[in-house]
């Protein structure tokens, strides 16, 4: 389950590294959206890769058995793994459904599981090379929480812890597993933000602007193919918010939910309003609600 600025990325770092060619079989996972997919796949083979492109739901063990499937019945195994699909559905906890919190926890948790259950069979399997890595995209969120997002706080912790114990148990296996925690990364949803929010939300950040797919595209990069990745497990890599989660984040998660249903209308309306990044809109490739593949 590869994002495209991934692809893109972890493409031209395999021309550099084997410039005489490379037979590189990437499966690209979609939910609806299979014309991106299809470009994606494209953008593979131009590198001289082969691509398959699969429709499936990661929260639902039938698609992820039938997807890791279709990944053996034409390569015989896989080797890396990036688990990146999600969905939001915020609203503050007073307010959110049961079927809020487990559409969010079945895709952004369950689905985590699933996957890494699968893939490392796989490579307890079939792997020639007997070594795998899982990077496992979660959020800042997860570390810190965020208003309006009790599920997806939820889930992205518990990636977190997930993917923690899951290096401890595969370490032994020659299995690395890592997390990327991305943050504020620029999306068609902070492209639609007025002037005014974004002049307050980039004076929050310390270096002054978004993250791009690509910035957290080389981290992907590293660590599901440098040699020099093959020590790191278990590790929650950079925390990837531009020095956020050191600042002084006053405007961004200082306001507290009221107690009366007028503030609570109020604060849900701030709430909605920042919801704009958190690392979500760009990796949303399975099952996202706005930006997929």
């Amino acid at each position: 389950m590869i994002h495209k600025a991934y692809i893109d990325s972890l493409s031209v770092s395999l021309f550099k590294l084997y410039p005489n060619g490379v037979c590189v079989d990437v499966l690209v996972n979609y939910a609806r959206s299979a014309q991106e997919a299809e470009d994606v796949s494209k953008q593979i083979e131009a590198f001289g890769g082969q691509a398959i492109t699969f429709g499936g739901d990661v929260s639902k063990e039938a698609d992820v058995d039938a997807m890791m499937k279709t990944a053996i019945d034409a390569w015989g195994t896989t080797d890396v793994v990036v688990n990146n699909a999600g969905i939001t559905r915020d609203t503050l906890l007073i307010r959110m459904k049961k079927s809020q919190w487990d559409e969010v926890i079945d895709l952004n948790l369950t689905g985590v599981f699933l996957c890494n259950h699968v893939c490392t069979r796989i490579v307890l399997t079939y792997s020639i090379i007997l070594q795998g890595r899982i990077i496992n995209i979660a959020s800042v969120v997860g570390l810190i929480g965020n208003i309006g997002q009790a599920n997806y706080a939820a889930a992205k912790a518990g990636v977190i812890g997930f993917s923690k114990t899951a290096a401890r148990e595969g370490a032994s296996r020659n299995i690395n597993v890592n997390v990327v925690c991305p943050r504020f990364i620029a999306s068609d949803m902070t492209a639609k933000l007025g002037e005014d929010m974004e002049k307050k939300i980039l004076g929050t950040i310390p270096l002054g602007r978004y993250g791009q797919p690509e910035d957290v595209a080389g981290l992907v990069e590293f660590l599901a193919l440098s040699p020099a990745a093959g020590y790191i497990t278990g590790q929650i890599e950079q925390k990837m918010d531009s020095g956020l989660s050191w600042a002084d984040q006053r405007d961004y998660n200082s306001d507290p939910p009221s107690n009366s249903n007028k503030e609570d209308d109020k604060q849900e309306g701030r709430c909605k309003q920042k919801q704009f990044g958190e690392g979500h809109t760009w990796l949303q490739m399975g099952q996202g609600t706005s930006q997929e593949i």
